[in-house]
């Protein structure tokens, strides 16, 4: 006993990575993604293993359609949230890709973006551009016909094309966001208008919080001027971070973490600005620092 549980452990954690992977591209939610993990380990333990034929495509399905359960009511919750909703950041300095053959999915405008997405669409998408599961697999696992889950992805790919613009290189994007801090610390908005498109919308998650904007600010004028917002920038430290697989800046205040700025830019400049000062999202950025640090041990009830 005590040996096939320690199987399934190695087992497990030998995929833990990608299994968050993918839960947290189609929920958005580092805390969500944790959880159906949980579940998905949970499940693991009490099914016959020796019955199954690929452990890593048993654990991949359930932590599929776990995550299309949780989001399908995570969209009717979404519907009460006060003001712009935004992904959950995640530390990605120790793993660039969570988990994936690739960071596709991952940014977190292109999560933004698939949130427009039914579910069953984001995980088919995820499966197919960020973990490369064959058409076939993604079928077996939705539990789709394969001509269906073609035309899913098809219509997934498209979505996301009309959505973003072509995307500047890694230096490129932090030079973009160290000069819109700086601006914005000196209050320069000249400065932060050259930085923006004509276009440029600045999204606020903060679920009700006080001097948060409650509806997307639009245009290079309105979001310059709601960056050198007074009382956000005195007596603060802001830290540059990897945050999925991009450069973003935390910012501190006495030493605590109290805002996260986001950016998205293209060879023309920035045109998404994304702040996150929801305490909650904040608080799972810092805890999954950790996530894959230690590797868990057997337990009865969780790994």
């Amino acid at each position: 006993m005590a040996s096939d549980l320690e199987e399934a452990v190695s087992v497990f954690v030998q995929h833990r990575r990608r299994l968050f992977g993918i839960a947290y591209r189609v929920l958005g939610s580092a805390v969500e993604a944790e959880d159906v993990v949980q579940e998905v380990w949970l499940r693991w333990q009490k099914t016959d293993r020796s019955a199954v034929v690929s452990p890593v495509a048993f654990l991949s399905s359930a932590t599929t359609r776990l995550a299309i359960n949780v989001a399908q009511s995570a969209r009717v919750r979404r519907e009460t949230y006060i003001g712009p909703w935004l992904p959950e950041p995640i530390d990605t300095s120790s793993d660039p890709e969570v988990g994936a053959q690739r960071a596709e999915a991952l940014e977190m405008a292109v999560l933004l973006v698939l949130e427009k997405l039914s579910p069953t669409e984001r995980a088919a998408y995820v499966l197919r551009e960020a973990f490369e599961y064959t058409y076939p697999e993604i079928a077996e696992i939705l539990r789709l016909s394969l001509v269906n889950v073609r035309k899913i992805v098809s219509r997934a790919r498209k979505h996301l094309s009309d959505e973003q613009r072509e995307k500047v290189d890694t230096a490129e994007h932090r030079r973009f966001l160290n000069a819109f801090v700086a601006a914005a610390q000196t209050g320069n908005v000249a400065s932060l208008e050259a930085l923006l498109t004509p276009d440029a919308v600045s999204l606020s998650d903060g679920n009700g919080m006080r001097a948060c904007a409650r509806i997307p600010v639009l245009g290079r004028a309105r979001v310059a001027k709601l960056a050198v917002y007074r009382r956000l920038w005195p007596d603060v430290e802001v830290r540059l971070v990897d945050a999925n697989g991009r450069t973003g800046a935390m910012i501190h205040r006495d030493g605590e973490p109290v805002a996260s700025l986001h950016i998205a830019a293209s060879k023309e400049g920035i045109h998404q600005v994304m702040w996150v000062f929801n305490p909650s999202k904040i608080a799972a950025f810092i805890a999954s620092r950790s996530r894959f640090s230690t590797a868990p041990g057997p337990a009865s009830d969780g790994v």
